[in-house]
């Protein structure tokens, strides 16, 4: 599972962290969605030194360097572009490229990517899609966000060539914004166990 953290405040970020942190998450991707984004990442590496912490909606140049410049241990993107790839490419942390068709996956795989991320997975084909995918290219594997929920997880995760699935399922915004942070820790175990 790769969970997901939309904060508007660092004390929001460090909190969904650290109630992740509790369910044994070891990985967390912060999204650049909010003017916090890049703070609330710097935060949990700084306060939670043992969580893994990636950057995700990186769509350009410019979010790239300030995700790198953040101390990011890895990126993640929505989209790709030639151009794009090539940046990508030359970075010294793990990339997941953002993928939605065969167009894209072949050209992520010719830059050199062999785990992508298939977004909006439930738009883009969802776990059907990407069992088609096997068998033209067996040597890739794919990490679906974007629809992906606690009803439909398992059908990803039954695929060889599914490695997890991302969702911000497992820290609502009513929970964020309720203070029930508990919440999110139980979602996580919940998430995890249905998972092994």
């Amino acid at each position: 599972m790769l969970p997901i953290i939309q904060a508007d405040s660092v004390d929001d970020g460090l909190a969904i962290a650290a109630a992740m942190q509790q369910a044994d998450i070891r990985l967390v991707e912060v999204v650049l969605r909010t003017p916090a984004s890049l703070q609330v990442l710097e935060a949990i590496k700084q306060q939670l030194p043992d969580l893994i912490v990636g950057a995700g909606t990186v769509v350009d140049e410019q979010s790239l360097n300030a995700a790198i410049e953040a101390g990011s241990d890895f990126i993640v993107t929505p989209a790709i572009s030639p151009d794009f790839l090539k940046k990508l490419a030359a970075v010294e942390v793990p990339v997941l490229p953002g993928v939605s068709n065969t167009g894209d996956i072949l050209m992520a795989r010719e830059h050199g990517f062999k785990e992508l991320k298939l977004f909006p997975a439930n738009l883009s084909g969802g776990y059907q899609f990407i069992k088609a995918l096997g068998s033209i290219f067996p040597d890739l594997a794919f990490c679906p966000t974007g629809g992906v929920s606690e009803a439909n997880k398992m059908d990803y995760l039954q695929l060889d060539n599914c490695f997890a699935v991302g969702g911000t399922w497992i820290a609502k915004k009513e929970w964020v914004s309720a203070r029930e942070f508990a919440k999110i820790t139980e979602s996580c175990i919940a998430a995890n166990k249905k998972a092994a």
